[in-house]
């Protein structure tokens, strides 16, 4: 059942389905001419739920986050449905961005809360899985991480990897250091996968100056 917070979020969804949506390039041959309707629901998570990408001492409680389970274009071009934990005060922002890719046509691998990898980081992105909360330290350093309070989300790592220097994440990611030509799930600056995020108001670390991190989208 969806929770009582819901309201405002489908509010917001409903006000922006009114707007033009431009097609993003079909990812395989086999994606059908017409998607079902993008659906979602956003509920309530517990500690248990969050498994080990939660633990006492987080800073910010279960009861801030929603998992959010909805459509998306899967890199079969099949419609699947996903589950993307984030912090309540993003889930109205976040929905619309993903409604918005989903009728762009743009694949996502897997979208998987990350308790289901152990609240690893590199095993989620090793499996190319779009996720958001995960109580860590941010990359290379001692401070929380923006995903330790459910205000970040990381699109489809391998084909949008973190750069630093000759450090590569993940390591599959090499082979998308290079942005051009564009290739089926990657996020490229002044594409539409990416001005429909900073569009509605998220940054993009693909914009970063000291390092690249293509995948990292906050709020």
């Amino acid at each position: 059942m969806p929770s009582p917070r819901a309201t405002p979020v489908r509010t917001l969804v409903a006000a922006i389905a009114l707007l033009p949506a431009t097609a993003w390039p079909a990812p395989a041959a086999t994606t059908p001419a017409t998607l079902p309707p993008f659906t979602y629901n956003v509920h309530r998570v517990s500690a248990a739920e969050l498994g080990a990408s939660w633990r006492s001492g987080c800073p910010v409680a279960p009861s801030s986050l929603r998992r959010i389970r909805m459509t998306h274009l899967g890199w079969d071009g099949r419609a699947r449905t996903g589950d993307l934990v984030v912090h309540n005060d993003i889930a109205g922002p976040t929905v619309v961005a993903f409604r918005r890719l989903y009728t762009q046509r743009f694949p996502i691998r897997s979208m998987r809360p990350i308790s289901v990898f152990g609240g690893s980081d590199d095993r989620s992105m090793a499996a190319d899985n779009t996720s958001g909360f995960n109580c860590r330290k941010v990359t290379g350093g001692t401070g929380w991480s923006r995903h330790a309070f459910g205000r970040a989300i990381d699109l489809n790592p391998v084909e949008n990897p973190y750069v630093k220097g000759a450090t590569v994440l993940p390591p599959a990611g090499a082979a998308y250091v290079r942005r051009t030509p564009a290739r089926k799930g990657m996020l490229v600056a002044g594409t539409l996968p990416v001005t429909t995020f900073t569009g509605y108001g998220w940054s993009w670390g693909g914009n970063y100056r000291s390092l690249k991190d293509f995948q990292h989208l906050e709020r």
